[in-house]
């Protein structure tokens, strides 16, 4: 039996910090970021500030948990680089979650995002633990998107306001 290596055991404490969002599960959610008097946590959410603080951190997902009927992830573009006692996860977030249900009982509809997400851990005695997160929403294309990308800022029909 061979045992795992960083990489591994860093993919599967990002894993499950992904699994915890997906059952709801805040305690889980606890047991996985960093708890340490020498180090603060931080945490960007898409189109949220930056968050810091353990308290802070974790109260933003009892919120996003407590307002999310349905929620998964599909983790693409996984890579884990891991350097003494850090270690770095970048993905892709394929999420599918559920928005308000119109009627008591019932899911509502389910929305898709993308979210390319940076994972930052620390080894500690308890094992490799979440220090920062940072989600970045991916724009959608648009229809006039070509091989090469958006369209120009002069193209009212780009990404771009205008």
């Amino acid at each position: 039996m061979t045992s795992l290596t960083d990489s591994e055991r860093v993919a599967a404490v990002n894993t499950a910090l992904y699994e915890a969002m997906e059952q709801g599960d805040h305690s889980a959610l606890e047991r996985l970021w960093l708890d340490s008097r020498d180090t603060e946590v931080s945490c960007v959410h898409p189109g949220w500030p930056v968050l810091r603080g353990r308290g802070e951190v974790l109260r933003s997902y009892a919120l996003i948990m407590a307002n999310t009927d349905y929620i998964q992830f599909f983790l693409t573009d996984v890579e884990v680089s891991v350097m003494a006692d850090t270690a770095l996860v970048t993905c892709t977030e394929n999420i599918l979650s559920g928005a308000p249900a119109e009627e008591e009982g019932q899911l509502g509809p389910l929305v898709g995002q993308l979210v390319v997400a940076t994972n930052v851990f620390r080894r500690t005695e308890d094992g490799w633990k979440v220090w920062s997160h940072h989600g970045s929403p991916v724009l959608a294309e648009s229809d006039d998107d070509g091989p090469d990308g958006p369209a120009g800022p002069d193209d009212d029909d780009g990404l771009m306001p205008g």
